[in-house]
């Protein structure tokens, strides 16, 4: 069973639904590619799964150790390429509103390094991770 249906809606647009939440994002193309920028275009959706996989894998493999993420967040970065065009790396920059051991962070590290996501992403997509310790 599919996971997504996207549906093209007009305007370098699509309309993508999760049919097991039923819901939706929009994407929009990006300004520098024709687009209106008033949506997460796919490639944002690309850097953004980084993040977020990282965050919840984390929170995941931790809870078990109480380790407590509230409050945590991550800004990401994409950087394209052109040539063919493409991300050429995505920058994952983290806050975390606790304080932890130097296990603690060493165990948060090697989570996130080990996310799904991360595995998925091509080796020649530079990946920089800054955990802001």
């Amino acid at each position: 069973m599919a996971t997504v249906e996207t549906i093209y809606i007009g305007e370098l647009r699509t309309n993508n639904t999760h049919l097991q939440s039923g819901t939706q994002i929009i994407t929009d193309a990006p300004t520098d590619n024709q687009g209106k920028g008033e949506a997460f275009s796919p490639t944002d959706l690309l850097a953004t799964s980084l993040g977020t996989c990282m965050l919840t894998t984390m929170a995941i493999r931790t809870a078990k150790d109480n380790i407590d993420l509230d409050g945590a967040k991550c800004f990401v970065t994409k950087v394209m390429a052109a040539n063919p065009r493409r991300v050429s790396e995505i920058v994952v920059e983290f806050k975390f509103a606790k304080n932890y051991t130097e296990e603690q962070k060493k165990q948060l590290e090697e989570i996130a390094y080990t996310c799904p996501v991360y595995y998925s992403l091509s080796e020649s997509l530079v990946k920089t991770v800054d955990f802001g310790w």
